[in-house]
């Protein structure tokens, strides 16, 4: 049988801790877990001795990595990225496609469709696309292109763009504020799309219309937007109020630490999502690089415009994954559960997530130093460290 092995002598994370499980793969799905040898079905074995193993990490937030901008990027750089990306754990991603003309944003998208629809490669599959924007307020557009927002919104376009991608458009970053966006939300689900709230001023009461009218999830939470304010808590307050999925960027700049303790304090452990934004520097030394159309300079590791304001990141998730442990003081148990399980919850992805009988067979393998070892997705490795 095509990707199926038996994995054995590798501590497994399921329910909740790791245990020294066996794991039967067929066809790439998990098909039993056994605290005892029971390779009945006579399967090729992956020995994890000395392994960790998680559920493959899923990326709902990049613009793009090792040298490659998604909204520059031809089917094969996608497949590029994805191709790092397996090196850094992930098992699944959307790709950020960044405001920009409807001509590009249409290009992009049939790029991406490419991929999705591609089969399987040697790299993270891409699962959907995100289209961060055109529909975002001007005063929190962080690095979007001012020219190119959408002040009202126009469900025509994003049904065009719905057609164009086959229906792979899965993730809608909005302004609340903008006229036509709550009678616009529906609709987007009606299309398969979550919708998230961003770049946005929105007051309280406009931010928790649009979660009424099906509003899911904030992106990138306390970052281009409104901040609380005690006689209108804004967008920010109702994100942390209502049962929203936030997104958070943890490389321990876009977010004080704090900052991120104080997010699982009020959501919980299953409502924070760990997301990268990252851009095509990720991976790569401090330099000169693109974020669409704007021009990038990292150095230490940090990605700013030239005026200063910060522009994506350079986080890989499983620095993601270190760093919230670290901020948390948990162990990755509980911190892998916000590059896992909750944006699996989030986007319905019902077979990915969790290690257990009838998921995918997305599989991330750990060293001592919680390293990737090894990646993979749907029983296929995608990743192995030489």
């Amino acid at each position: 049988m095509e990707h199926s092995f038996y994995l054995k002598n590798a501590l497994l994370l399921a329910d909740g801790a790791f245990r020294p499980l066996d794991a039967v793969v067929e066809n790439g799905k998990i098909t039993g877990l056994s605290a005892s040898y029971a390779n009945d079905g006579d399967l090729p074995e992956l020995d994890g001795k000395g392994m960790r193993v998680l559920p493959g990490f899923l990326d709902l937030h990049t613009h793009g990595a090792d040298g490659v901008d998604v909204n520059a990027a031809s089917a094969e750089d996608l497949r590029k990225i994805g191709r790092f990306f397996a090196s850094q754990g992930v098992t699944g991603w959307l790709c950020s496609i960044l405001t920009d003309t409807p001509e590009v944003t249409l290009w992009c998208i049939e790029q991406a469709r490419e991929v999705i629809e591609g089969g399987p490669y040697d790299g993270a599959p891409l699962l959907g696309i995100h289209l961060e924007g055109p529909c975002l307020c001007t005063q929190y557009k962080g690095a979007m292109p001012e020219h190119l927002l959408m002040k009202q919104a126009d469900a025509d376009f994003f049904a065009r763009c719905q057609r164009a991608a086959g229906g792979h458009v899965r993730y809608v970053t909005l302004a609340p504020e903008n006229e036509g966006v709550p009678e616009l939300i529906p609709r987007l689900n009606a299309m398969g799309i979550v919708c998230a709230m961003g770049h946005s001023g929105a007051g309280y009461d406009r931010a928790m219309q649009c979660v009424h009218a099906g509003v899911r999830s904030s992106t990138h939470l306390g970052n281009a937007m409104r901040l609380f304010h005690q006689h209108d808590p804004a967008i920010f307050g109702v994100a942390l109020e209502t049962d929203v999925y936030v997104e958070a960027i943890c490389d321990g700049r876009h977010l004080h630490p704090g900052a991120v303790r104080l997010y699982l304090k009020a959501k919980g452990w299953n409502r924070v999502l760990a997301v990268t934004d990252s851009i095509m520097a990720a991976g790569l030394p401090d330099g000169a690089y693109k974020l669409g159309v704007n021009d990038v300079i990292v150095e230490d590791g940090d990605a700013k415009l030239p005026s200063g304001v910060r522009a994506g990141s350079t986080l890989t998730m499983i620095r993601a994954l270190r760093n919230i442990a670290s901020f948390t003081g948990k162990g990755l148990e509980q911190a892998s559960r916000l590059l896992t399980e909750n944006p699996a919850r989030l986007m319905g992805w019902t077979t990915k997530g969790a290690i257990a009988p009838g998921r995918d067979a997305d599989l991330v393998f750990l060293d001592e130093n919680d390293e990737v070892v090894r990646t993979v997705a749907q029983g296929r490795t995608v990743y192995l460290r030489k």
